[in-house]
């Protein structure tokens, strides 16, 4: 086990915050509970820098959650996207402007962390958490919590957050509820230069042959992330996408330096996101956007919120107040996030039913185009658009009529 700046005489301490996870979402909340002055401890289970089956895909809202002065380890930035319909029907289409940038994750999560080692946060590497106590002989006082580390080890915390991830261990203590599963699978392919070139600012995206599944392909210098997602439940089909999709790229002759493969876990609309004094964010509270899985952003932005409310929790003196503090970290998720991911889930109905009409409007409709380069770049949301344009809440809301079972009413 690694540790930096630590003594065998700190563990045995009450941390203001402790973080498990030192992904984005992790990093993030130590950032902003550290930067607020309060003792920070971030555990992670791997050795920094890791790899982790992601896109890499930084798009404004990430951007914009960043902590002041990030210099984000961009490897490209992407000006045209292609789209494709189960590799048919290419059409691409051009910004003047960046989209949005890509990065590679194990660089991207490791400035993260040490953003939020330079705050005043302490990271410990190689530790894992194996449970969470909020009473018993482990706790000395009720403003405490006791996280038990393989090896014997207990940490005490004034406030936990978990962002341990999709198979979160702190998100099995405080309960977090799952509505929906998928699996992506993504290779990193290196390439020579020439088609590189051909890649360099441009992504692929390709509706996929399953229901709700699509393909990615992202350039960052001389490799290639090229990757699938469908619904859990679909393995060999997945698999058999992802090679296929290589095969018509025309890079099935290219040995992978990675292969991998990852659940992404969507919350069920009543999951909490509180225990007592332990909060949950990103991938562990099974927050994403369901439509395109995307994460990174809503990493980012939970983790603040988390790092934020986390402190005012280890400020909180008795039961009511923490529960306060809860409801309003809650609030905060479920105002913003939440409404994103409503919208989301109603799209996601839709795309796996007509996937084909998706393909359709965006690659022949100008301002279906602009919403999807408005919402890349941050200057807007998918909840802000179905809110604001009465021609995209009516699409939406007819859309929706037409997959509402017999006698079911969906909500506008």
């Amino acid at each position: 086990m690694s540790s930096e700046n630590s003594s065998a005489d700190d563990v045995r301490q009450v941390w203001d915050v402790v973080v498990v996870g030192a992904g984005p979402a992790g990093a993030s909340a130590a950032y902003a509970a550290a930067v607020a002055g309060r003792r920070v401890l971030l555990l992670e289970k791997a050795e920094l820098p890791r790899y982790k089956t992601c896109g890499g895909g930084i798009i404004g809202p990430s951007r914009d959650s960043l902590p002041p002065g990030f210099d984000l380890p961009l490897r490209d930035r992407v000006h045209a996207v292609t789209f494709t319909h189960n590799g048919r029907f290419a059409r691409t289409r051009r910004s003047r402007h960046t989209l949005f940038g890509l990065v590679n994750r194990p660089e991207f999560d490791q400035a993260l962390v040490e953003h939020a080692q330079k705050a005043g946060a302490e990271l410990r590497t190689g530790v894992t958490v194996q449970r969470v106590e909020q009473h018993g002989s482990a706790v000395p006082d009720r403003r405490c919590v006791a996280l038990f580390l393989q090896g014997g080890e207990t940490v005490l915390a004034r406030a936990v957050v978990g962002a341990d991830g999709s198979a979160s261990r702190i998100g099995a203590h405080v309960g977090v509820k799952l509505g929906q599963v998928d699996l992506g699978l993504e290779a990193e392919i290196p390439v020579p230069e020439t088609v590189a070139e051909d890649w360099k600012g441009r992504v692929l995206i390709d509706w996929g042959p399953m229901p709700g599944s699509y393909g990615w392909v992202f350039p960052k210098g001389d490799t290639l992330t090229v990757g699938v997602i469908s619904a859990r439940g679909e393995g060999a089909a997945t698999k058999r996408y992802l090679e296929e999709f290589i095969g018509r790229l025309g890079l099935a002759g290219f040995e992978p330096t990675i292969s991998s493969g990852h659940l992404t876990r969507c919350r069920a609309d009543d999951s909490p996101l509180s225990r007592g004094r332990v909060l949950v964010c990103g991938d562990a509270a099974g927050l994403l956007e369901p439509w395109t899985r995307e994460g990174i952003s809503f990493a980012l932005r939970s983790g603040r919120l988390a790092g934020e409310w986390a402190v005012r929790i280890a400020e909180a003196h008795d039961a009511v107040d923490t529960r306060r503090q809860a409801l309003n970290y809650a609030f905060a998720v479920k105002a913003g996030l939440g409404v994103e991911m409503s919208v989301g889930k109603r799209l996601l109905t839709v795309f796996e039913r007509r996937p084909g009409l998706f393909h359709a409007v965006l690659t022949g409709f100008r301002p279906a185009w602009k919403a999807f380069m408005d919402i890349t770049r941050g200057t807007t949301t998918l909840a802000e658009i179905v809110r604001t344009h009465p021609m995209a809440h009516r699409a939406l809301s007819a859309l929706d009529r037409r997959q509402a079972p017999a006698g079911e009413q969906p909500t506008s």
